[in-house]
C-alpha cells in the first residue's frame, strides 16, 4: 500500500471513529494532496495528524524547509493545481517552519457548521 493512499485510509478511519464521515471526501482529498506534496518534494519521515476542535486541522510535516506557493496552473500544465485545489476546499490553510522542516496544516468547518440540520430529538 502507498503511502499516500495509507494516510486516506488512515484519515477516513479517524473521521469515522469521530461520527465525521461525511466530511471524509474532502479530508482524503486534501491528505492526498498534501501527503503527495511532502513526498514528492521532501522526501524523509512524514507525519500526518488530525486535530478536532471548533474545526477539522489537517496537518502534514515532513523534513524540508521549502514552503509551499499558491499558484494557478495553466490548462496544459500536468500539475501545479493542488494547493489552488485545498485552498478551494478549505476555510484557511498555512505552513510553519520546525526545528525539523515545516507543518503545512488545513481547517475545514465541522459538521455543524456546514449548515446541516440538527437531527437530535
Amino acid at each position: 500500500m502507498s503511502v499516500v493512499a495509507a494516510a486516506r485510509k488512515a484519515a477516513a478511519g479517524q473521521l469515522a471513529a469521530w461520527g465525521l464521515d461525511e466530511l471524509s471526501f474532502t479530508t482524503e482529498l486534501v491528505v492526498s494532496e498534501l501527503v503527495t506534496n511532502a513526498v514528492r518534494y521532501a522526501g524523509g519521515p512524514i507525519g500526518l495528524r488530525l486535530i478536532r476542535g471548533d474545526a477539522l486541522v489537517c496537518e502534514v510535516n515532513d523534513p524540508s524547509n521549502t514552503q509551499p506557493r499558491l499558484r494557478r496552473a495553466r490548462w496544459s500544465d500536468e500539475g501545479g493545481r493542488g494547493l489552488f485545489l485545498i485552498a478551494q476546499l478549505t476555510t484557511r490553510w498555512g505552513s510553519r517552519y520546525t526545528r525539523s522542516g515545516k507543518t503545512i496544516w488545513t481547517e475545514q468547518p465541522l459538521t455543524a457548521e456546514l449548515g446541516l440540520p440538527d437531527l437530535s430529538l
